[in-house]
């Protein structure tokens, strides 16, 4: 339980969320965050399958492919650098329902697609939604999560991504390969978030740091007193504002995310997002149309990657312990450095076995290190520009991941599996580099 009511005087609001315990409150905002973020990774998931299943029904070749797997990372980027902007101006509840609209309705609209210009064009909008939607989720779920266990309660958001990957390979598995429309009806499913968009609106809370810094303070008030009665805590007095320093980082002194006094981090960020996003799309979205070039027929190939992708949940959990246990950085680079040797050994795998065990390994790590990186990138940054900052470098990564669809049939062509995913795992490795000698650690460390 939280210090008794007498001391309230000490503290801010912030500092009120902070040191409240996990209650039903934040168990609320965290899976109905969550499910937005689930859906997000569905729609993500199941182009990887519906490109496979089009290269055999439209007969379509690796270049035009490549181009139905990146035109999506294009609005993404956009849409990420976007949604961050206008998180900071507007909202991180209004943008987090806005995108799930945006992204719900351009999907069901690709279900109709009649050619590949039409869902290229809607792949892109949906991306827009899809980029300026995941950097919001996880600053809203990370300004209210209590600051003892923060980095945990984001990468269990970001857990929720494995739950819609998973979807979107039992999917892929169990109902494109029924018939020619397949992927049409797996695409449908996408109208899913519209309807999601107005729980989002109604039920979750905007954030109290992005209230008070527009002056809504009675709006603030009553948020952070309905966390507190959840925890049966009820305070009521506003006690003043007191500084709040950064890592070493006056709250004040960050006006751009290129400051002196955080620029180091943003490049840390930056390289990290790029290398992991060229590294995570270049490999997951094209592993099943691999597979059938490889020999498999769809089904196995399908079937293949479901259980694959299982392995993202246990990495999701390991990383969660252990974010609080040896803190971010440590845990991103761990987790990015066994990315790197899981992809290496992915391009050199065989046997049927083999390919299942690298792929198993690559998802665990793989995935770990996103909930990683997503739990330290809120944190780097004051509330003035923390929209911004996660925003950007996720904008910044999205130019990977346009690229990575793209060069994988050049590289393959050049050198086969084992030279794609030895580009794979060099990237991981300069991003493990990176993040453990750029980031700062935050285990424990306010928000400011």
């Amino acid at each position: 339980m939280p210090d008794a009511p007498a001391s309230t005087a000490a503290y801010t609001r912030t500092e009120r969320l902070d040191r409240l315990p996990f209650t039903r409150r934040h168990g609320r905002l965290l899976v109905g965050s969550g499910i937005g973020w689930a859906l997000d990774a569905m729609d993500v998931g199941l182009i990887s399958f519906v490109m496979a299943a089009l290269a055999v029904q439209w007969q379509l070749d690796g270049t035009t492919l490549g181009w139905i797997g990146s035109i999506g990372f294009v609005g993404m980027a956009i849409g990420a650098t976007l949604g961050g902007l206008v998180a900071d101006r507007l909202g991180r509840r209004q943008v987090f329902a806005i995108t799930l609209l945006v992204y719900g309705i351009a999907t069901g609209a690709a279900a109709l697609s009649t050619g590949v210009a039409m869902l290229i064009a809607l792949r892109f909008v949906i991306g827009l939604g899809l980029g300026a939607e995941l950097p919001v989720a996880s600053t809203l779920v990370s300004e209210f999560a209590p600051r003892r266990i923060r980095g945990r309660v984001v990468v269990w958001l970001e857990s929720f991504w494995a739950v819609g990957w998973i979807a979107a390979a039992a999917i892929g598995a169990f109902v494109i390969p029924l018939s020619d429309d397949g992927w049409r009806w797996a695409l449908a499913v996408g109208i899913v978030p519209t309807l999601y968009a107005v729980v989002v609106r109604m039920g979750l809370p905007e954030s109290v740091r992005f209230l008070e810094a527009k002056g809504r303070h009675d709006e603030a008030e009553r948020i952070v007193r309905e966390f507190e009665a959840a925890a049966g805590d009820a305070r009521t007095e506003l006690p003043p504002a007191t500084p709040k320093v950064l890592a070493g980082v006056e709250a004040d002194s960050a006006q751009s995310i290129w400051s002196p006094a955080v620029r180091r981090r943003t490049a840390g960020l930056w390289i990290v997002w790029f290398c992991i996003n060229l590294s995570y799309y270049g490999a997951f979205i094209w592993i099943p149309s691999l597979l059938v070039a490889q020999g498999f027929d769809l089904v196995r190939s399908f079937q293949f990657t479901l259980i694959i992708t299982l392995a993202q949940l246990p990495g999701y959990a390991v990383a969660a312990w252990l974010i609080e246990v040896i803190g971010r950085r440590s845990t991103l680079a761990i987790f990015l450095a066994g990315s790197a040797v899981a992809a290496f050994a992915y391009g050199l795998a065989a046997a049927d076995w083999q390919i299942i065990a690298a792929g198993c390994a690559l998802s665990f790590f793989n995935l770990g290190a996103w909930g990683a990186l997503y739990a330290i990138g809120p944190e780097l940054y004051p509330t003035s520009v923390r929209g911004t900052g996660t925003g950007a470098a996720a904008g910044f990564g999205r130019i990977a991941s346009i690229i990575a669809p793209l060069i994988v049939t050049p590289l393959v062509a050049l050198g086969g599996t084992p030279l794609l995913f030895a580009v794979f795992a060099a990237a991981f490795a300069l991003a493990a580099v990176s993040a453990f000698a750029l980031l700062p650690e935050q285990r424990g460390k306010p928000l400011a």
